[in-house]
């Protein structure tokens, strides 16, 4: 391996450190949540009113943090959301009253979203040569999968470790405060890693000049109006849209095998555990086969394996058994995080200028994560409508649809590019023929 080469994968490695580290201190609630209320004297309430707040000023970032990764730099941007998530972990670990909880959760979400997003997806682009696309945004979803998982396994020790046997509350905010510290910790090691290790993206694309591969171009406001004409935007953006719907049923999952299939909670976690280590089995695999039968292939595969096994599991009778419905879960679980490993690879295939490559991320991302704020509210409407058992297999059902119009949308880009492609090829013959 060639020193350039090393030095890429290097810098990517960090990157997917930093997208792995920077969001579990954010939803510390998903492993913690009742210890999380009794030591900062919460209700859940309260909770899930941060969590809102939290999700509004997410929308609201995905379009001017694309702005900021063209006109600022993406590598210092990336170290100060590092930095600034986890200096907020470090005010967090100091248990403060609910006001100030409030104002961390809207200083974490400026700092992983507005300055961290569409940055870190930049520099993955920039790092990745042409044919290493699919397999640098498949890696970048499964390793951050890794990361997640070993932190977290790391976070357990330290959490049981602290806390023993004991239900004291004093024992319960050691626990609690030692996992925020560690959380905190891996956050700014990982802005010391990237400071001094990446590479400034100007420098990438004069580096990727030098090859012909990209143009050097300084970013101008008066371009982010190509994006609106690019019709690949929309195409992306809805792609991505129809794609992490149909992920969002991950969410439901032990849900259904609980309340469906009538599986233990124990049992149930158990699976869930499993579930989540498919992330890097499904992003390495959907990655690799992107660059090798081709990216709209792979995402349109995906789509389909999910649409297939979401309409598996809420059409066929429970009476097949759980072991059935285990296996179909873990299955449907890897297309899922195909689909997540996969559907940024078609950055490559969009037609968008470097200079302003990180405000079509940003663009792309206000369209594709809009499910974030529409699914819950017509999730709550399912359950309401066909109760509990068959609120589930609504859900399902509708989650398949959806993936079906994201292979129609794939199709669509994947004729729209062969034919540019095509008329391109035409254009370049009768020139070297007249």
């Amino acid at each position: 391996m060639n020193k350039d080469k090393l030095r890429r994968y290097l810098q990517f490695l960090l990157v997917v450190l930093a997208a792995g580290a920077i969001y579990p201190l954010i939803y510390l609630k998903s492993n913690y949540q009742e210890s999380i209320l009794e030591v900062f004297g919460m209700s859940l309430q309260q909770l899930n009113t941060i969590y809102s707040i939290l999700g509004m000023v997410f929308v609201v970032g995905y379009f001017p943090s694309g702005l900021l990764s063209d006109k600022f730099s993406a590598k210092k941007l990336l170290t100060l959301s590092l930095l600034g998530t986890s200096l907020g972990g470090f005010w967090f670990a100091q248990v403060p009253d609910y006001s100030s909880v409030v104002i961390i959760f809207c200083i974490w979400g400026i700092f992983s979203v507005f300055t961290f997003w569409s940055s870190h997806m930049k520099l993955v682009k920039l790092l990745a040569r042409e044919n290493e696309e699919g397999k640098f945004f498949g890696i970048l979803d499964g390793g951050r999968g890794v990361v997640e998982a070993v932190l977290a396994s790391v976070a357990l020790m330290i959490f049981s470790g602290f806390l023993g046997d004991s239900l004291a509350i004093e024992d319960k905010k050691a626990a609690i405060v030692a996992v925020i510290y560690m959380y905190s910790a891996a956050l700014f090691i990982t802005a010391v890693l990237i400071g001094i290790f990446v590479e400034d993206d100007k420098k990438m694309v004069s580096s990727k000049a030098v090859v012909g591969k990209a143009e050097v171009d300084k970013f101008r406001f008066s371009d982010v109006l190509k994006l609106f004409k690019n019709k690949y935007v929309y195409l992306q953006g809805g792609i991505i849209f129809m794609g992490y719907a149909v992920f969002w049923t991950v969410y439901y999952l032990g849900g259904f095998l609980e309340t469906n299939v009538g599986v233990d909670p124990v049992t149930v976690g158990t699976i869930m555990v499993i579930v989540l280590w498919m992330r890097p089995v499904g992003g390495f695999i959907g990655g690799f086969l992107a660059d090798k039968i081709g990216k709209t292939n792979t995402i349109m595969g995906a789509l389909s394996g999910a649409g297939a096994c979401l309409l598996a599991t809420a059409l066929l009778p429970v009476t097949l058994g759980s072991s059935f419905f285990y296996g179909l879960i873990v299955l449907l679980a890897v297309f899922l995080y195909a689909i997540r490993g996969t559907y940024w690879s078609l950055l490559g295939e969009a037609k968008i200028d470097a200079a302003i490559m990180g405000t079509a991320i940003g663009v792309i991302s206000f369209i594709g994560y809009l499910p974030d704020i529409i699914l819950p509210i017509y999730n709550s409407f399912l359950f309401n409508t066909f109760g509990g058992n068959g609120g589930y297999n609504a859900y399902f059902i509708s989650s398949a649809v959806l993936g079906a119009l994201g292979v129609v949308l794939a199709l669509v880009f994947a004729k729209l590019h062969r034919n540019e492609k095509q008329a391109k090829e035409k254009l370049v013959a009768e020139v070297q023929n007249a």
